[in-house]
């Protein structure tokens, strides 16, 4: 058994709930005139997680921290607008079909990966505590 699997899941399911928020967001804003829909970009979020990109080095005090961990990323490192097929005449970017099926899909999502931790969890107590 990998704990690490285990930790990868926990960061997939700290992701599903924080996009679960964000898309909730936009659909309580659907008639919010001038409301830009956001969701979190997953591809940022891995890479991030993964600690991807290339190393970078500073030479002043003011740049950044480039040896950031990833329990300090946060959603803002992921969160991005999303472009409308076709954005309401008072500005509002939410497409409520769009987000309700993006909602749906990622709710999905999140209850399997709560499956998958709960399965990895039930293994470790087994080999722990052996048959019964």
């Amino acid at each position: 058994m990998n704990l690490e699997g285990l930790t990868q899941r926990e960061d997939m399911l700290r992701f599903r709930a924080q996009r679960n928020e964000v898309l909730a967001s936009n659909i309580a804003n659907a008639d919010t005139p001038g409301y830009k829909a956001r969701d979190l970009a997953f591809s940022a979020a891995l890479r991030d997680a993964e600690g991807a990109g290339p190393a970078l080095s500073g030479s002043n005090r003011l740049h950044l921290d480039t040896g950031r961990a990833p329990e300090r990323l946060t959603t803002q490192d992921a969160l991005k607008y999303r472009v409308p097929m076709q954005p309401a005449l008072d500005g509002n970017t939410v497409e409520t079909d769009v987000e309700q099926a993006q909602f749906a899909e990622n709710a999905l999502m999140y209850r399997a990966t709560l499956a998958f931790i709960d399965s990895q969890i039930r293994t470790i107590k087994f080999a722990i505590k052996g048959g019964d």
